[in-house]
């Protein structure tokens, strides 16, 4: 088939590969511009932009697609039988979205209807859901409102982070949409009613909607007057980025664990034999406060509800550190605090 590929970050590489390792015929690529990244804050192409280059693939970088006739212009005249999406980063005006004839096809990164929008892996750890999964969903102007194709779900454990679960759905994606496309391909072109309802697919009930809003700076900091379960799925479901402070200097917290007894089967067996002393600290201690040192392992914090293991993390100016290298970084002794919630917050490294 002859397509049309979109996407901008690392998570829709896999897509664009295995759409050119399958044999079809990539038209063009079409990602976000150039932007400012990393450390040295310099201008960088997007993880999909560099891969399309290596590919020999022609790529596009409209700024404003919608405000861009030209460039529009461009990407109908190469003939695209199909638009294949995932994680491009701009909402396609219904000019572009009438352009192929077999449609525009998105691979998004939830169950649908739950968690239409920009973050939905975040949130879905955010919330402690127990699955998420990808659904390969019919293009329309409205948000992630399309009806849906195929989908496939993934189970979702208390230790899996954003990374692992972003990784595991992104080869997910890249093989359901070469599953989609076969059957997008035998349904053939025509009106868009008429190709969906031979296609068979399953159109969104706005019942058990929910929507995954942009991440802002103020979601990364580490409110320990939370719970510890609340606390531990941030740092799971931010990674790498949610912050606290300690002693003046952002700590990034990488790995941690709830010790809740209702959850000892699904935690590591160091945090299971801190939960069978039968004796957690956390109770003992105000929020923020350590309360417990575990050699080899990590540090215990107490929290607004439970105790809360912290086993890795990036204290600002040195390098990631875990278990009793973490404690000698943060020359931590029992008693000590957090600082306030107060300090200055933000993912940034």
């Amino acid at each position: 088939m002859k397509i049309l590929y979109w996407g901008t970050p690392a998570y829709a590489v896999p897509t664009l590969e295995a759409l050119h390792g399958a044999g079809h015929e990539l038209v063009g690529v079409v990602s976000q511009p150039d932007r400012r990244r990393g450390r040295g804050s310099q201008t960088q192409p997007s993880a999909v932009k560099a891969r399309a280059l290596e590919l020999g693939l022609p790529v596009f970088t409209p700024e404003r697609l919608r405000k861009q006739p030209d460039i529009q212009a461009q990407l109908a005249a190469l003939g695209a039988e199909v638009f294949v999406v995932v994680a491009y980063g701009q909402i396609l005006p219904a000019t572009v979205l009438a352009l192929p004839p077999l449609g525009c096809w998105n691979g998004h990164g939830s169950l649908l209807p739950r968690w239409r929008g920009a973050a939905p892996i975040q949130w879905a750890l955010l919330e402690g859901d127990a699955q998420t999964g990808v659904g390969i969903m019919a293009m329309e102007e409205g948000l992630d409102t399309g009806a849906v194709l195929l989908e496939k779900a993934l189970a979702i454990g208390l230790r899996d982070n954003a990374e692992a679960v972003s990784l595991a759905l992104a080869q997910l994606t890249a093989s359901l949409m070469l599953e989609a496309l076969v059957a997008i391909e035998a349904g053939g072109p025509g009106p868009e009613p008429e190709r969906l309802a031979r296609l068979g697919v399953r159109h969104q009930s706005e019942q058990g909607m929910t929507y995954a809003r942009l991440l802002q700076r103020d979601d990364f900091q580490i409110r320990w007057q939370r719970s510890a379960l609340e606390i531990h799925r941030q740092v799971m479901g931010l990674y790498p980025g949610a912050v606290s402070q300690w002693r003046g200097q952002r700590l990034k917290l990488l790995d941690s664990e709830p010790l809740l007894p209702e959850l000892a089967d699904q935690l590591s067996s160091e945090a299971r034999a801190l939960v069978g002393q039968g004796s957690i600290p956390g109770d003992r201690g105000t929020p923020g406060q350590v309360v417990a040192l575990v050699a080899g392992v990590g540090l215990v914090v107490a929290t607004g509800g439970g105790a809360l293991l912290v086993r890795r993390g990036l204290l600002a100016g040195r390098r990631e550190s875990g278990g009793r290298l973490l404690l000698e970084q943060l020359q931590v002794q029992v008693g000590d605090r957090f600082d306030a919630d107060s300090q200055p917050s933000g993912p940034a490294a």
